[in-house]
């Protein structure tokens, strides 16, 4: 049965929230919109606008709405910055604290340079693109309005090589990266490759001279360049799939106020530095501890070092910090910490970092609530936050990043 509802507010993944009579969510609704909806337990499925918002906007992708990867692409320019600054104060004052908050530093369209898809099979058929929103189902897709244009022009190849590669009852993940030397395609979970099912692989990746390099489930099967990533001038070794900031402008912005904040500094800690892409700009100025428990990315961050001149020192440890977070006497090595963890945080190594000396630190989160969470820490150990500030890196999404920086 169909009802009218008044949206109040957006939630923080960006769907709308009526709270009369009872509260419930519809996605890609805004607030003060008047809409018709059928209620799906707490969810509602949006069926028309009757009164639309004048922040309301034609979502630019012919796949919105269905594709999860964007749901944000109906709000206008204003609310769109808004809502995601707002997640980062809210979050921050729901730990009690209330820091300058800089307004959200933009990201343009077409300007992600990795990506995820997703292949199944349904029945005779192979879908090949993006999970829907809160969903296992594929939307599939036939562009992207945020992915580089080097990965988008070659939607349909990657489409053959999935349906080439997947396998009968699980989903076959791709991850396509672009380097400064070419595509990195790196596919997990694929069918068994015979004989003939891995040649036919190699004359895929064979057929197009942008791909550098062509794994699957772990095995290089394709490296006609070495991919590399561009670190500040510095040549990075990239490991096939490797997590990296998927706008480069927007880890520059991170870069630029993490360090600096951190310029008054001797010596720092980079903890969670991946392949080094704070590390190697550190290094510029200070002598740096980088630890990672990633043992590729670590090899990445070693051989990048060695290639490069004029750095400081690196010293470079391989080291699970959710289980053994640097200590309190550790770190009094140190006068800076940088740190830039998953999703979950720095709780430990938040708790350690509060009762020790460290003068200066720069936090790097893609969750504000860890994020407030982890700052609460530090400031109950004395710290003072100084600023934070937002950075969008993934358009139309409900994810922000953030940078917050603290002093003893």
């Amino acid at each position: 049965m169909s009802e009218q509802v008044a949206i109040d507010a957006l939630g923080t993944r960006g769907d709308g929230i009526a709270r009369q009579p009872t509260t419930v969510f519809v996605p890609f609704a805004l607030p003060g919109e008047r809409v018709t909806i059928e209620r799906q337990g707490g969810r509602g499925q949006l069926l028309s606008v009757d009164a639309p918002s004048p922040d309301r906007r034609e979502a630019p992708c012919p796949h919105f709405g269905r594709c999860g990867g964007c749901d944000l692409q109906h709000l206008s320019d204003d609310l769109y910055a808004t809502f995601k600054r707002d997640l980062v104060v809210d979050a921050l004052s729901r730990e009690g604290l209330s820091p300058d908050v800089a307004p959200l530093v933009p990201c343009d369209p077409a300007s992600r340079r990795r990506a995820v898809f997703t292949a199944v099979r349904a029945g005779p058929r192979v879908l090949f693109g993006f999970h829907e929103a809160l969903s296992h189902r594929i939307a599939p897709i036939e562009t992207c309005l945020v992915v580089v244009p080097e990965i988008v022009a070659r939607l349909k190849r990657f489409e053959r090589l999935a349906t080439l590669l997947i396998d009968r009852k699980r989903e076959l993940r791709m991850t396509v990266t672009r380097t400064t030397t070419g595509l990195d395609v790196a596919i997990e979970q694929t069918a068994k490759l015979t004989g003939d099912l891995r040649q036919a692989t190699i004359a895929w990746g064979a057929e197009d001279g942008a791909v550098a390099r062509l794994s699957v489930d772990g095995e290089t099967l394709i490296e006609n360049r070495v991919p590399v990533i561009d670190v500040a001038g510095i040549a990075v070794p990239f490991p096939p799939g490797a997590f990296l900031q998927a706008v480069g402008r927007a880890e520059e912005h991170m870069a630029e106020i993490a360090l600096a904040h951190l310029a008054p500094s001797k010596s720092v800690a980079d903890l969670f530095s991946g392949f080094g892409a704070f590390s190697l700009r550190l290094a510029q100025r200070h002598a740096v501890h980088a630890a990672e428990f990633d043992a590729p990315a670590l090899a990445a961050l070693e051989k990048a070092k060695r290639g490069a001149s004029g750095l400081k020192p690196i010293a470079i440890e391989r080291r699970d910090l959710y289980r053994r977070p640097l200590t309190v006497k550790e770190l009094s090595k140190f006068d800076g910490v940088l740190f830039d963890p998953p999703r979950a945080g720095a709780e430990a190594q938040s708790r350690e970092l509060a009762a020790s000396t460290v003068k200066r630190i720069a936090a790097v989160s893609c969750n504000p609530v860890t994020l407030a969470r982890d700052a609460a820490i530090l400031v109950g150990g004395g710290y003072r936050l100084l600023s934070v500030t937002p950075i969008d890196q993934f358009l139309w999404s409900h994810h922000v990043e953030a940078v917050a920086l603290f002093e003893r």
